[in-house]
C-alpha cells in the first residue's frame, strides 16, 4: 500500500491529536481505549485491502454476469470478506449521523 508522504504525516498527526484528546479528556486509561482504537485502525485497513480487490474482481467481470460476487471471490484473493454495515465508511456515517442527531 502506497500512501503519499503527505498523507501519512497528516494521518499520523490526526492519530496523535486523537490520542491526545483521549489521554486529556476521558478517564479511561489507555489500556482501556486501545482495544477500540487498534480494532478501528485494523478495520481501516482491512476496509482498503477489501475495497482494492473488490475494483479488480468487478472489473474482470463479464459484464450482465449472472454469478454474484460472494465472500469466497474475496477469501481467494486472500482478503478478509466485509458486509455492508462493516465497512469503516458505514460506521463513520453511523458516528456522524448519530452526533447530528443529538439535541
Amino acid at each position: 500500500m502506497s500512501v503519499a508522504k503527505g498523507n501519512n504525516n497528516e494521518t499520523e498527526k490526526n492519530l496523535w491529536e486523537a490520542a491526545d484528546q483521549l489521554r486529556a479528556n476521558s478517564e479511561l486509561s489507555s489500556q482501556e481505549y486501545s482495544v477500540p482504537v487498534l480494532g478501528l485502525i485494523f478495520l481501516r485497513y482491512a476496509d482498503h485491502k477489501f475495497t482494492e480487490v473488490e475494483k479488480e474482481i468487478k472489473k474482470y467481470q463479464p459484464t450482465g454476469s449472472r454469478k454474484k460476487i460472494g465472500k469466497a471471490d474475496y477469501q481467494a484473493k486472500g482478503v478478509m470478506y466485509l458486509p455492508d454495515i462493516a465497512h469503516y465508511s458505514y460506521l463513520l456515517n453511523s458516528l456522524k449521523a448519530a452526533i447530528s442527531a443529538r439535541p
